[in-house]
């Protein structure tokens, strides 16, 4: 059974803390109690949930389908731009696509390109069911995401949230570091199982992971990467990667509301469950709309293209099949930041023919163009796929669809409508005005 541990605050080193917080005094660490393999039993309102967002989740796999590697290149990125904001750190779709491809920008740019690569990696490492999870798989995954931390597990206290730098003061305190690897190793052990249903394993999986809150930083990261890790082992999801905590970032009242009833005593586990199998469906929505615009933009762009070189007299109007410029039109989702060399080196072509094409695009309106401080062109954008990973970020925070009428209050402003053009029309009732 779940237990509290009485624990006194008495800092040795007390010179960086405010009075309050250097003030001595007890408090209670939370242990929660193993969850061996098998799921709990839940009730039928919470196992109807978990059963319709199951559904939601394969009618939603099956549709985007074949398109999946590129609208999770998209999707990723959404959540981590997600966790930046829930983390106090502002950076936009570009901000990232250009410092992950280009390996410089601020430091918050580079470790949410860090997050999107530990969130890859553990969908890929993870996601094979005939490999046993361990401790040591998640030890590597939060290090990954955290790399200028010493990889393990934490050795000390930690706390979540309050007002100060005291755990007298915290919303909450996970267990002591003498009871974390023993959780861990039983939390993995629940991780590598797949019988029952994937939602309640994925709800229970994470919200246990954030309970025992395993490392110094870095855990949201990775208690995140952990849902798409069972929903993948359990085969929930063959294709596609769905966000579900970016439905979270904008409901975090509710998300806290939800794991501080997991943490009751007796837990309230049917609430935990219910509202991560909404979220789920929420975030399975937004998929399937981002997949489908997506191939309406990239139709769309396809025919600005021919207008502007019928417009600028070029003939064919329509490049041939193994042009350059239609390999990069169509690799756009997953390549939104180019420059001359990746280019060359992706389409096998000459730096000359590779500059041609990005000048062309740019010329036509569909890429823009980038300089550094110094005013020198670094690089090429996809401007209106990047406004798509806005615009579904947005859009998770507010449920589904229009953020014009129901604004998120954090998270990436919304993208200038010319950005939003190639869209078909109702996409673009969600850009706020």
């Amino acid at each position: 059974m779940a237990f509290y541990v009485d624990l006194l605050w008495n800092p040795q080193d007390a010179t960086h803390l405010s009075r309050e917080d250097r003030a001595p005094g007890h408090y209670r660490a939370y242990v929660p109690d193993e969850l061996g393999e098998r799921l709990p039993q839940i009730g039928q309102e919470a196992q109807q949930s978990a059963e319709d967002a199951l559904a939601v989740l394969a009618r939603a796999d099956e549709r985007i389908g074949a398109r999946g590697g590129y609208v999770n290149h998209l999707l990723i990125r959404s959540e981590s731009i997600s966790s930046s904001w829930i983390e106090g750190n502002r950076i936009t779709p570009k901000k990232l696509a250009i410092a992950e491809l280009l390996q410089r920008g601020t430091r918050v740019a580079l470790d949410v390109v860090a997050n999107v690569r530990a969130t890859e990696e553990a969908i890929a490492a993870l996601a094979d069911r005939h490999r046993p999870v361990t401790t040591a798989d998640i030890e590597h995954l939060q290090h990954v995401s955290e790399p200028g931390l010493e990889i393990g597990l934490r050795t000390e206290q930690n706390w979540v949230g309050g007002s100060g730098w005291s755990p007298l003061r915290a919303d909450f305190v996970p267990p002591p570091e003498t009871e974390v690897r023993r959780l861990v190793e039983d939390l993995v052990r629940f991780v590598t199982a797949t019988n029952g249903n994937p939602v309640v394993r994925a709800a229970i999986a994470h919200a246990q992971f954030e309970t025992i809150h395993p490392f110094i930083d870095g855990n949201g990261r990775t208690g995140r990467a952990l849902i798409h890790t069972v929903l993948r082992r359990t085969d929930a999801l063959r294709n596609t990667l769905i966000p579900i905590s970016t439905v979270f970032a904008g409901e975090t009242a509710t998300y806290i509301a939800g794991l501080t009833a997991f943490r009751k005593d007796p837990p309230r586990l049917d609430d935990w469950i219910i509202g991560f199998a909404r979220a789920a469906e929420l975030a399975a929505a937004n998929a399937v709309r981002l997949s489908s615009d997506i191939a309406a933009l990239d139709d769309a762009t396809r025919d600005t293209l021919i207008r502007y070189r019928q417009d600028q007299g070029i003939s064919p109007a329509k490049p041939r099949r193994d042009a350059v410029i239609l390999g990069i039109l169509d690799t756009l989702a997953t390549e939104p930041v180019l420059t001359i060399e990746t280019v060359a080196a992706r389409h096998d072509v000459s730096g000359a023919a590779a500059h041609r094409a990005l000048v062309e695009l740019a010329e036509a309106g569909i890429l823009g163009r980038n300089k550094d401080h110094k005013g020198k062109l670094i690089c090429w954008t996809a401007d209106r796929h990047l406004a798509l990973v806005a615009l579904t970020e947005r859009s998770n925070r507010v449920g589904v669809g229009d953020t014009e009428h129901q604004r998120p209050r954090l998270g990436p402003a919304a993208p200038d409508p010319d950005q939003t053009g190639l869209l078909r029309p109702e996409f673009v009732n969600q850009v706020d005005p």
